[in-house]
């Protein structure tokens, strides 16, 4: 049963900080040093400040939560009353125009595999170390989880609907549209809660994060903090039209010596193997990937070469013949699997700790730097393996098998933004006490 409430959360007020746009950050695992220090110029008041504080060692978590508490005091109002916050991000791809529906609010946190909350991917310690220590520091929730639930009727959507009011945010970030509102009302609350009551969430994004909000709601039971138990997190319906999910690329480096052939002739019992000319575009792309009867499909390519070798799966594929036939069904004919077990594993001997380590391994999501790296090369770059979108009913399987994927399997576009919403477990306590 996943548990979902309102909360009184902290939002930047424009009437302080001027554009909105100007305080938001994206993720902070995909923000670099020159990216932190653009951000932050925007405003004194951006949100980057603390979600990546400045500081040599641990020295900069206690910085970080300064400037957070600064924050709340100049620059952010809390709401009056427990509410969720309905969120809308719209965007185009390939010229179609997108809008995904979702809301804030808070879930009972419970661990991977004992509760209602799955995953699909690996986690790593040292960020979680990180993020547990900034959590730590600033005694509160700053980053949203991204979870998914089904939901064909779209039974949310109408819990809350005439109940949102004007939008308490409106924001143009990162060339996307951010709408946000406020639904305090106790029957529509109550009646979303409702609608998530028998749904299993699934991670699309922030296992990392989720897995942190764990380790600091046992630091707050052994306070016996009476907010210990909910952490922050972002739902969106599965079957929501705006949901898009897009491919991220592997990048192999830093090995001896790639031989392309024999790689492709070391797995080719288990694939069928064709030769195409290396597309000019991401559409391209699609078409060459489109995979026969689902077929799991990817292409490997040595950069500057002008081409590249697509392999499909067979279909009569053996995941025992082909040495994975301990995995979970879920996963034996997935392509991000298939790649990783037969390829990198075994046709390059990258092993799973180097791969988890990206030792010989980088990952590119944007499709259009993937194929310029495959046309020009980079000087680092051995080989390119171009990848298709994870389906979502793939992502569903592998979290309700209880496995995860390797990591960067799924790419759910857009990610989610900083500075929407905050949750302080110090005035929660406040107010529970």
């Amino acid at each position: 049963m996943a548990r979902i409430r309102p909360f009184r959360g902290h939002r930047y007020d424009a009437s302080k900080v001027g554009s909105l746009a100007d305080v938001m950050a994206p993720p902070y695992d995909v923000v670099d040093d020159a990216g932190r220090a653009e951000l932050a110029a925007r405003s004194p008041n951006a949100s980057i400040r603390f979600i990546l504080p400045e500081g040599e060692g641990d020295a900069k978590y206690p910085a970080g939560a300064a400037e957070f508490r600064r924050q709340l005091a100049d620059a952010m109002v809390r709401d009056d009353a427990p509410a969720l916050y309905v969120y809308h991000q719209t965007f185009e791809i390939d010229g179609q125009s997108y809008t995904r529906k979702g809301f804030v609010g808070l879930i009972e946190l419970t661990r991977f595999g004992q509760g209602p909350v799955l995953a699909h991917e690996r986690t790593l310690a040292g960020p979680k170390r990180d993020r547990l220590e900034l959590m730590r520091a600033c005694r509160a929730h700053l980053e949203l989880v991204f979870g998914m639930f089904s939901d064909p009727a779209r039974a949310w959507e109408k819990a809350v609907e005439g109940k949102t009011g004007a939008p308490v945010l409106t924001s143009d970030f990162g060339g996307l549209r951010h709408e946000l509102w406020r639904v305090d009302d106790p029957a529509a609350t109550e009646a979303l809660s409702n609608v998530l009551a028998d749904k299993s969430i699934y991670i699309a994004d922030g296992h990392h994060r989720y897995e942190t909000m764990n380790a600091y709601a046992d630091d707050l039971r052994a306070d016996k903090s009476p907010v210990a138990d909910y952490g922050m997190i972002y739902l969106s319906n599965l079957d929501d039209p705006g949901l898009v999910v897009l491919p991220t690329h592997r990048i192999v480096h830093g090995l001896p010596s790639v031989d392309l052939a024999a790689v492709v002739e070391s797995v080719a019992a288990h694939f069928d193997v064709r030769t195409a000319p290396l597309p000019a575009d991401a559409a391209g792309l699609r078409e060459a990937l489109s995979p026969p009867d689902g077929r799991a499909t990817f292409a490997l390519t040595v950069p500057g070469s002008g081409e590249m070798t697509v392999l499909s799966r067979r279909a009569s594929f053996d995941p025992t013949a082909a040495g994975i036939g301990d995995l979970a069904p879920a996963l034996q004919t997935l392509d991000v699997v298939l790649l990783h077990e037969l390829v990198f594993e075994r046709g390059l001997s990258i092993s799973k700790q180097a791969q988890a380590a990206k030792t010989n391994l980088g990952y590119e999501k944007s499709t259009d730097r993937a194929l310029a790296l495959a046309r020009e090369g980079d000087g680092e770059a051995q080989l390119v393996a171009l990848m298709n979108a994870t389906p979502v009913s793939d992502v569903v399987a592998v979290c309700d098998s209880g496995e995860v994927m390797p990591q960067k399997s799924t790419f759910f576009y857009p990610k989610i933004p900083c500075g929407l919403v905050f949750y302080d477990i110090a005035a929660a306590e406040a107010d529970a006490r």
